[in-house]
């Protein structure tokens, strides 16, 4: 895109930047310094590329109206990238001077010309695109201007709002604040600087019995500032998970049996990530990730094919919707980030697989080169996983059922390593009887294959929520990042449904 022009990608901008940029932590000179860096590199170096990374967490917890934990970290670093003779390489530093730029880049230089001969594949310039643009999480208030102690009288009211019944022992309010700044380089003339504000807001309630105990929680993730910390919104969430949770103790478990089940937006979330979102990711199936994380049961002949699920069934990969946890402008290879549906009418389209990914494979891919950190190369992660939305009410899907289950919330979770077989649990159920939803169980459970369970979607809501997770691992080293899922309540019919214990 050349200089002085923008365009929009969805909802979020992508302004084009010159290469002048002053970031507000060490340096203040780091392009004339990547500059100067890149031209003494040898001439065997194809191309190279820098990802400056700074990134400050606050944890703020309050239990049981008590403030347990208030401390801030701050981790920062850069990581040097080369491909020499069709191969890439990567040096990371937390020394950004010039001299700690050259000796990073000199590791990656050596290690990458001794490893090359044995490379997966000979990659070329086009895998890194030099885009130029930047990318600002949109927020009523930055976190910078969020005050201390407004955050924690706010989950100090929280925690008090769940307290009212001595059955309720324990009463948990946290906030983790995220701000992070990436500003990426490459000797062939990319420019970005992109900053993310990202809150996990969490509140739990644990009532318990005699020998029996039940949790609920809310969460809220996303890329927003201070404005989540409204105490009164958060306070009717902490009332109504403390009423919640003192249903479940007097709750009968749930029933077993196959019936019909109808997943809410805060379950769905975890279903959608395992049972699409891994799957569907390339280095998987091109066998990267079996030591660690596992293969996947989608085989590369599958896409354009594959009937994933029902002709309701329609996924996206979405980095451009405001405020969800993993949006952005471009990922951390440079490539730009644009919405692309996964999987149409149910049928499988294109794969989360980086550029390198699509240049291995020949399958289409998306913008989902990511890394967690600046010591970590980028590899195939998901980002915004959603399920678009149908044109059902919540009341229009439970009167479709006469004999059912309604759940919210996940508690546990086991799924094999193809991502293929899995079993759920969910924190509240509530039965669904000829069309109306009836008493409360506790414990419920369901299992399923992937393939066959999404082929029972039977009906999708039209309002959909933002949830999210701060916490997807994968990797060798060991990689956590952020996701986020938006989906609708969904209906899926004939499921196998069974209770549990606490």
């Amino acid at each position: 895109m050349p200089y002085g022009q923008s365009r929009t990608i969805g909802v979020l901008s992508l302004v084009a930047q010159n290469a002048t940029f002053h970031p507000s932590f060490t340096m203040t000179e780091f392009p004339p310094t990547a500059q100067s860096v890149f031209a003494g590199l040898p001439a065997d170096v194809q191309w190279a590329g820098l990802r400056f990374s700074r990134e400050v967490t606050t944890h703020r917890l309050v239990r049981d109206e008590s403030p347990q934990a208030n401390a801030t970290s701050v981790d920062a670093g850069v990581m040097c990238e080369v491909l020499v003779d069709g191969h890439f390489g990567y040096a990371a530093s937390s020394d950004t001077s010039e001299a700690g730029l050259q000796l990073a880049f000199a590791r990656a230089i050596t290690t990458t010309r001794a490893s090359s001969s044995r490379k997966a594949h000979a990659f070329q310039v086009a895998q890194r695109p030099p885009s130029q643009g930047a990318y600002r999480s949109p927020r009523a208030q930055g976190l910078d201007a969020s005050n201390a102690q407004d955050i924690t009288q706010c989950l100090l009211a929280a925690s008090a709002a769940m307290k009212g019944d001595a059955r309720l022992v324990s009463r948990m309010a946290h906030a983790m604040l995220i701000q992070t700044h990436v500003a990426y380089y490459s000797s062939t003339g990319a420019a970005i600087d992109q900053r993310f504000d990202m809150v996990e807001l969490k509140l739990s309630a644990i009532a318990a019995q005699g020998s029996e105990s039940q949790t609920r929680t809310w969460s809220q993730t996303g890329q927003v500032g201070g404005e989540i910390f409204e105490t009164e919104a958060v306070v009717r969430q902490a009332k109504r998970i403390a009423s919640e949770a003192l249903q479940l103790l007097e709750a009968p478990n749930c029933p077993s049996g196959v019936m019909d089940l109808v997943l809410m937006p805060d379950q769905m979330m975890l279903q959608i990530h395992e049972s699409i979102g891994h799957p569907l990711e390339l280095d998987r199936i091109l066998g990267d990730e079996r030591n660690y994380a596992g293969w996947s049961f989608v085989q590369a002949d599958d896409f354009g094919r594959l009937r994933y699920g029902s002709e309701l069934m329609n996924i996206s990969f979405d980095p451009t919707r405001a405020h969800e946890f993993a949006s952005y402008a471009f990922d951390d290879s440079g490539n730009p980030a644009l919405k692309q549906m996964l999987i149409e009418g149910g049928i499988l389209k294109r794969g989360l697989g980086s550029l390198e990914s699509q240049q291995r494979s020949g399958i289409e891919g998306v913008a989902n080169s990511r890394s967690a950190s600046w010591n970590r190369a980028p590899i195939d992660r998901m980002a915004n996983i959603n399920l678009e939305p149908g044109d059902s009410s919540l009341e229009d899907l439970i009167g479709q059922v006469q004999h059912g289950i309604l759940m919210h919330t996940n508690r546990s979770w086991s799924i094999d390593d193809y991502r293929n077989k899995f079993q759920f649990g969910c924190e509240f159920g509530q039965l669904i009887e000829h069309g109306r939803l009836g008493a409360v169980v506790r414990n419920p459970n369901y299992r399923g294959v992937s393939i066959d369970f999404w082929n029972r979607l039977a009906g999708v809501g039209r309002d959909d929520e933002v949830h999210g997770t701060p916490y997807c691992g994968k990797g060798e080293p060991s990689q956590v990042i952020r996701v986020g899922h938006a989906s609708p309540p969904c209906l899926f019919r004939g499921v196998e449904v069974f209770g549990g214990q606490a």
